[in-house]
């Protein structure tokens, strides 16, 4: 099979997770489930989980304990694009070439819509301790940290709060690490934390997590500038509309993609020291490369 086959596979797999965990509408909340299930269903590559499932498999994991948690994270970073695709925030129209939540429901709507994403998030994490494993807390703490004022929330707020501001490097590295490498770092660890993994490959596991992020957010500012807005599925030049600085604003485009490749070396060459499944270790290191080579 080859990879592009594989990760369609995957992909379907961790969407069909993702869309058994979601809510049914009642009576009263048919609106607001509505427009949750919207968000979630409107597509995306499902990286998150997708990386979850592979750092769970490539240490051995192989039950059921890892679903919860990859649609609680998809839920959770579905919530954070709803919410930046507001016209307080980044004023976006469209998303993976559907229209923004709250174009199509309203504002107020999209609102509620990311605060029910984000609340049930958490209840569906919690599934995972029908499970039984020892391990679910572990994978809750990170889960949290992640995703809360300590990673993404926090690094959005950073964004947001500095846009149009001349910020410094070590705070435009603070925004990249939270904003975008903390879900992409959280899903690779919880996955290798409900497998068993111990601590020092936790470290590991998270410092692969930080490069691939890194070069994943360099990778979509360079399409910002330099992309297909057809193939983006939304618009291009939302940074230098928004004047904010950017990896490649200040290092140039070269540079800029000289770094994704050498990141993207180093956190293969970090991934070759962990784990026992070597299927899934190629399937990772073929990822990588796509991630930091994509169109869209």
């Amino acid at each position: 099979m080859s990879f592009k086959e594989l990760l369609q596979e995957k992909t379907r797999e961790a969407d069909e997770i993702i869309c058994s965990f979601l809510p049914k509408p009642g009576i009263f909340d048919n609106m607001l489930v509505e427009a949750m299930n919207y968000s979630v269903k409107a597509g995306g590559k499902r990286l998150r989980p997708v990386l979850m499932m592979s750092f769970y498999r490539l240490f051995g994991g192989n039950g059921d304990v890892v679903k919860p948690f990859m649609a609680a994270m998809e839920m959770l970073h579905t919530y954070s694009l709803v919410h930046d695709d507001l016209p307080a925030i980044d004023n976006d129209d469209y998303r993976r070439g559907m229209p923004t939540t709250h174009k199509k429901y309203g504002e107020s709507l999209a609102i509620l819509a990311g605060d029910g994403l984000l609340h049930q998030s958490y209840e569906t994490a919690l599934k995972a301790f029908e499970s039984g494993s020892e391990n679910v807390v572990r994978a809750l703490k990170i889960f949290s940290d992640k995703t809360g004022i300590n990673g993404m929330l926090g690094g959005q707020t950073a964004d947001v709060i500095n846009t149009g501001k001349t910020i410094d490097d070590r705070l435009m590295y603070y925004i990249y690490e939270n904003k975008t490498g903390a879900l992409i770092e959280g899903s690779m660890m919880i996955g290798a934390t409900l497998a068993g993994a111990g601590d020092d490959d936790i470290d590991t596991v998270m410092g692969i997590g930080s490069k691939i992020g890194l070069a994943f957010q360099i990778k979509d500012d360079l399409l910002d500038i330099y992309g297909d807005e057809k193939a983006l599925g939304k618009p291009v030049n939302s940074d230098n509309r928004n004047d904010k600085k950017t990896y490649v604003t200040v290092n140039g485009p070269e540079k800029s993609e000289a770094d994704i490749i050498n990141l993207t070396r180093e956190a293969g060459e970090l991934l070759g020291t962990i784990g026992n499944n070597e299927d899934e270790k190629n399937f990772l290191r073929q990822l990588f490369d796509y991630l930091t080579s994509r169109k869209n």
